[in-house]
């Protein structure tokens, strides 16, 4: 018993990614991230599923589609937190404990600022943006106002907590920068546990709808934000702020906005050309009177597939999450050659995770068998399997090239070359873009409406991977000149 309690203590002992065998190091730091990823669209999930089965159709296609929404806020705090911790991981590489407290204090006061700044601006702005996903308070059209009130409620709420959710991925970001990636899974998994709990109770015993299911989430999100501050400050007495570590110049404050800024409008940046992907999508379920399509299909279907993608998608994307470590550490500590076969490693391990997506991506489209997952018999048709396969049956076999995309992306944030991943995201939202607003009307030959041709859905569909390769294709280059050719000592 006390070999067993000594061996899971271990496990919270952050990994100095500078040493030991390079495939072990990155696997031991990766295994905690992707469970923790998993966790997270568990916890994304259960909204959906509860919903799904309690709500009415109206509701769930107003939590599904205003997703994208809550996304574009929150995304540009993840980013940021993100982007901030390549600065004090980069430190722990040099071994300046001193240097990484004070990077650890300039966080959380940015953290801050643009928490209340990403409230005020998401609240003034909530009608617009629903608005630009084709979702309208019509009060002559009962449908669309109950699918309007749904998503303006649940967007509210969620951005009234973004404060709590910047703030726990700020202390995830940091821990992992730390080399602990173990302590933010079980902080995730606790989180997840809460938040089914309170879906449950807000949603089925006090009846209180989209709105039970938001305050679920930023509730358990922030209990999980004060747990980690905790953690961090009893596990780690170096980090515990200190008077003279809030006396931080200018250029050291301007070094972390220079690599988040970049990252958080990259990240939402990105979110932009989903909205732009979802208004698309809504146009199929609306008829030529204007009206909506009864049950809402492809809304339905391109919802649940998307939630599975997600789900798929984390593997690559908690690869990409443990290369931003290893490559800040190795910069910092200035391990070239470890850089190197780090590098060459993480390419491997990607296209064996891209093969086993594709298996279990593709089984899943059997007869729809995901859809179930998140909504009741009664709101799946034929004619939502047939969109959400649709898009999968597109999007699955092209994640080798979304592969590529987190790797090249997060080894040049590692570097602190946020310039380069940057203007990738200005690449995918613009390939995006063109490619949702122009492509189906050209191919249906018109307007797209519930009557368009499913050739246009394909081509909204082909919008993701296409832009995948607009991104990737600015980053390539410039990421294997940084691993192979231009490492510096530090």
């Amino acid at each position: 018993m006390g070999k067993m309690l000594k061996k899971f203590k271990s496990l919270f002992d952050p990994i100095d990614l500078t040493k030991g065998k390079i495939w072990k190091v990155i696997i031991a730091f990766f295994v905690p991230i992707v469970l923790s990823m998993l966790f997270q669209q568990v916890y994304t999930l259960t909204d959906t599923i509860i919903v799904g089965q309690t709500l009415s159709e109206q509701e769930v296609a107003g939590v599904s589609s205003s997703s994208a929404l809550v996304w574009l806020v929150l995304q540009f705090g993840m980013g940021c937190t993100s982007g901030f911790s390549v600065v004090i991981s980069e430190r722990i590489g040099a071994k300046d404990l001193e240097g990484a407290r004070k990077s650890y204090c300039v966080q959380v006061v940015l953290s801050i600022f643009i928490s209340l700044t990403l409230t005020i601006i998401g609240f003034f702005c909530i009608p617009y943006m629903l608005k630009m996903i084709n979702i309208v308070d019509n009060p002559l059209d009962p449908i669309m106002k109950e699918e309007y009130d749904a998503a303006y409620t649940y967007v509210l709420i969620i951005y009234m907590g973004t404060l709590a959710q910047v703030f726990y991925n700020l202390m995830v970001s940091i821990l992992r920068a730390l080399g602990d990636s173990f302590a933010p899974f079980l902080f995730l998994v606790g989180s997840t546990i809460v938040n089914v709990f309170l879906d449950l109770l807000f949603i089925i015993v006090f009846k209180m709808g989209v709105s039970g299911s938001a305050y679920a989430t930023i509730i358990s999100q922030g209990l999980a934000a004060i747990a980690a501050i905790i953690y961090a400050y009893k596990k780690y007495e170096w980090l515990r702020i200190r008077k003279e570590d809030w006396k931080f110049n200018g250029s050291f404050l301007l070094r972390h906005l220079k690599n988040g800024l970049p990252m958080g409008f990259q990240f939402s940046i990105l979110e932009i050309g989903i909205i732009i992907m979802q208004g698309a999508v809504n146009s199929f379920d609306i008829n030529m009177d204007g009206s909506l399509v009864a049950g809402v299909p492809a809304q339905v279907g391109y919802g649940a597939a998307s939630k599975i993608f997600g789900f798929l998608m984390a593997f690559l994307n908690a690869l990409g999450t443990a290369m931003l470590s290893f490559i800040s550490q190795n910069y910092g500590a200035g391990e070239k050659e470890r850089i190197k076969k780090g590098t060459i490693i993480s390419f491997i391990l990607g296209t064996s995770l891209w093969a086993f997506i594709v298996l279990i991506g593709l089984l899943s489209t059997i007869n729809g068998a995901y859809l179930y997952i998140f909504y009741s018999a009664s709101k799946i048709n034929p004619s939502s399997i047939k969109y959400g396969n649709q898009y999968l049956y597109v999007s699955i076999p092209c994640m080798f090239i979304l592969m590529l995309l987190f790797l090249t992306r997060n080894i040049l944030q590692g570097f602190e070359k946020p310039l380069f991943p940057f203007l990738a995201g200005i690449g995918e939202l613009t390939a995006r873009t063109l490619i949702c607003l122009f492509a189906p009307a050209l191919i249906n030959g018109g307007p797209i409406n519930s009557d368009a041709s499913t050739l246009s859905y394909i081509f909204v569909a082909m919008a993701d991977p296409l832009a995948w390769v607009a991104a990737t294709s600015i980053m390539i280059i410039p990421t294997i000149r940084n691993c192979f050719f231009k490492t510096k000592e530090k």
